[in-house]
Protein backbone atom coordinates (compact mmCIF):
# COMPACT_ATOMS: atom_id res chain seq x y z
CA UNK A 1 0.00 0.00 0.00
CA UNK A 2 2.52 2.42 1.02
CA UNK A 3 4.51 1.75 -2.76
CA UNK A 4 1.04 2.66 -4.72
CA UNK A 5 0.90 5.99 -2.35
CA UNK A 6 4.51 7.11 -3.19
CA UNK A 7 4.09 5.92 -6.79
CA UNK A 8 0.87 8.18 -6.78
CA UNK A 9 2.38 10.77 -4.92
CA UNK A 10 5.34 10.95 -7.70
CA UNK A 11 2.97 10.84 -10.59
CA UNK A 12 1.56 14.26 -9.19
CA UNK A 13 4.55 15.91 -8.23
CA UNK A 14 5.83 14.89 -11.69
CA UNK A 15 2.74 16.18 -13.55
CA UNK A 16 2.32 19.52 -11.11
CA UNK A 17 6.39 19.82 -12.70
CA UNK A 18 4.97 19.26 -16.29
CA UNK A 19 2.26 21.79 -15.76
CA UNK A 20 4.36 24.72 -14.35
CA UNK A 21 7.29 24.06 -16.95
CA UNK A 22 4.72 24.31 -19.66
CA UNK A 23 3.22 27.89 -18.27
CA UNK A 24 7.04 28.84 -17.60
CA UNK A 25 7.97 28.23 -21.25
CA UNK A 26 4.80 30.13 -22.52
CA UNK A 27 4.48 33.57 -21.00
CA UNK A 28 4.20 35.27 -24.04
CA UNK A 29 7.11 37.81 -23.70
CA UNK A 30 10.12 35.57 -25.00
CA UNK A 31 12.53 37.27 -22.20
CA UNK A 32 11.10 35.89 -19.40
CA UNK A 33 9.83 32.48 -21.59
CA UNK A 34 14.30 31.94 -22.07
CA UNK A 35 14.79 32.51 -18.33
CA UNK A 36 11.97 30.69 -16.56
CA UNK A 37 11.32 27.43 -19.07
CA UNK A 38 15.25 26.97 -19.05
CA UNK A 39 15.05 27.52 -15.06
CA UNK A 40 12.47 24.60 -15.04
CA UNK A 41 13.93 21.88 -17.49
CA UNK A 42 16.79 22.39 -15.67
CA UNK A 43 16.43 23.51 -11.87
CA UNK A 44 12.79 22.42 -11.49
CA UNK A 45 13.09 18.62 -11.00
CA UNK A 46 15.22 19.99 -7.50
CA UNK A 47 12.96 22.22 -6.05
CA UNK A 48 11.08 22.00 -3.04
CA UNK A 49 7.02 22.28 -2.73
CA UNK A 50 7.54 25.83 -1.30
CA UNK A 51 9.21 27.04 -4.33
CA UNK A 52 7.19 24.92 -6.22
CA UNK A 53 4.47 26.83 -4.76
CA UNK A 54 6.01 30.59 -4.93
CA UNK A 55 6.60 29.94 -8.33
CA UNK A 56 3.13 29.06 -9.27
CA UNK A 57 2.29 32.21 -7.67
CA UNK A 58 4.67 34.11 -9.60
CA UNK A 59 3.61 32.77 -12.79
CA UNK A 60 0.15 33.70 -12.41
CA UNK A 61 1.14 37.16 -12.56
CA UNK A 62 0.05 39.15 -15.66
CA UNK A 63 2.62 41.28 -16.30
CA UNK A 64 5.07 39.59 -17.93
CA UNK A 65 7.54 42.67 -18.34
CA UNK A 66 7.12 43.31 -14.64
CA UNK A 67 7.63 39.74 -14.00
CA UNK A 68 11.10 39.58 -15.96
CA UNK A 69 11.95 43.29 -14.43
CA UNK A 70 12.01 41.67 -11.16
CA UNK A 71 14.32 38.86 -12.27
CA UNK A 72 16.46 41.03 -13.86
CA UNK A 73 15.93 43.76 -11.02
CA UNK A 74 15.48 46.79 -12.59
CA UNK A 75 12.13 47.14 -10.66
CA UNK A 76 12.00 46.30 -7.05
CA UNK A 77 10.43 43.13 -6.27
CA UNK A 78 6.99 43.38 -4.49
CA UNK A 79 7.81 41.47 -0.64
CA UNK A 80 5.56 38.75 -2.18
CA UNK A 81 7.96 37.73 -4.86
CA UNK A 82 10.61 38.42 -3.04
CA UNK A 83 11.67 34.98 -1.74
CA UNK A 84 14.28 32.38 -2.04
CA UNK A 85 13.05 30.98 -5.01
CA UNK A 86 13.65 34.44 -6.76
CA UNK A 87 17.16 34.42 -5.73
CA UNK A 88 17.37 30.73 -7.29
CA UNK A 89 15.62 32.67 -10.53
CA UNK A 90 18.22 35.54 -10.68
CA UNK A 91 21.37 33.26 -9.99
CA UNK A 92 20.29 30.71 -12.81
CA UNK A 93 19.52 34.13 -15.51
CA UNK A 94 22.63 35.07 -14.46
CA UNK A 95 24.58 31.75 -15.42
CA UNK A 96 21.99 31.02 -18.14
CA UNK A 97 22.85 34.57 -20.07
CA UNK A 98 26.45 34.14 -19.63
CA UNK A 99 26.92 30.71 -20.89
CA UNK A 100 24.37 31.84 -24.03
CA UNK A 101 26.88 34.74 -24.47
CA UNK A 102 30.08 32.79 -24.16
CA UNK A 103 28.26 30.29 -26.79
CA UNK A 104 28.01 33.52 -29.14
CA UNK A 105 24.29 34.36 -28.41
CA UNK A 106 23.46 38.13 -28.45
Amino acid sequence: MADNDARAETELHQQRLGRITFRAWRRGFREADLVLGPFMEREGPTLSDADLDALEVLLAEDNDHDLYAWIIETRPTPPEHDTPLMTKLRVFMRAHVATAVAEGAG
